[in-house]
């Protein structure tokens, strides 16, 4: 059912089959409190495990919101440097 066409994440850059949606507030903090769920980016899944692998709920929304903050934090900005090297056909696992 692939269609084989690629799409870059918001995050590392590559090009990928199939991309994750990352709620830039997490859903959590939205959802409770019946808010607009938010901004979204897409992002690849190596990405998206890292992000949450690394970082609670709280800080992800009040601190790390935005596409720029993720990718200017330093724990991100030396997963994405390693990432960037990867197939982006096989799974990588995500590094704390």
């Amino acid at each position: 059912m692939s269609n084989n066409q690629q799409q870059q994440c918001e995050l590392c850059q590559r090009e990928m089959e199939s991309l994750t949606v990352h709620h830039l507030v997490p859903r959590q903090n939205t959802k409770r409190k019946k808010q607009d769920p938010g901004p979204t980016a897409n992002i690849c899944s190596a990405c998206h495990r890292q992000i949450h692998a690394l970082f609670d709920n709280k800080l992800l929304a009040f601190e790390l919101n935005t596409l720029d903050k993720l990718k200017n934090e330093p724990q991100m900005q030396k997963f994405l440097v390693w990432v960037r090297k990867q197939d982006p056909g096989k799974r990588v696992s995500v590094h704390r």
